[in-house]
């Protein structure tokens, strides 16, 4: 059975999609990171890459920063170090964003696509990026 990281739904310190990141950073780490994953880990124009964006931080030295151990937590105030600390205007505008993404914006032909290759092209439950992804790891049915 399949191994999937973190729903993006999923929270660190009010932060949605960090954990996922993070978990797909150490699944990467230890060889766990199932192969569809591998072609966007650090790519341009990814939820993780625009992530890192936000909090000013570069996707390589946060995997540098994972392989060294520790909490979500203790990584996301590595960030806050490094990069910026994010205050509730920032969580409410990042949530925003994660938690709308293919929903009438540039990703909605991905979610489209995603649909289509899962043959739900008419579900009406699946309206995000994230409703995609938790429909194909097996969180909703």
């Amino acid at each position: 059975m399949t191994k999937y990281p973190k729903s993006p739904k999923e929270m660190t310190k009010g932060m949605m999609y960090f954990p996922r990141m993070i978990d797909k950073i150490r699944m990467h780490g230890c060889g766990e990171l199932p192969k569809e994953y591998h072609e966007n880990f650090g790519a341009p124009r990814t939820a993780d890459t625009v992530c890192c964006n936000f909090l000013r931080v570069d996707h390589r030295d946060l995997c540098e920063r994972v392989k060294q151990g520790g909490s979500d937590e203790e990584i996301m105030e590595w960030c806050f170090e490094k990069g910026r600390p994010l205050n509730e205007s920032d969580l409410l505008v990042w949530n925003g964003f994660v938690s709308k993404l293919g929903w009438r914006d540039f990703a909605s032909p991905l979610l489209e696509e995603g649909k289509q290759r899962n043959k739900i092209s008419d579900s009406t439950d699946i309206q995000t990026i994230s409703d995609l992804i938790d429909f194909e790891e097996g969180r909703l049915k």
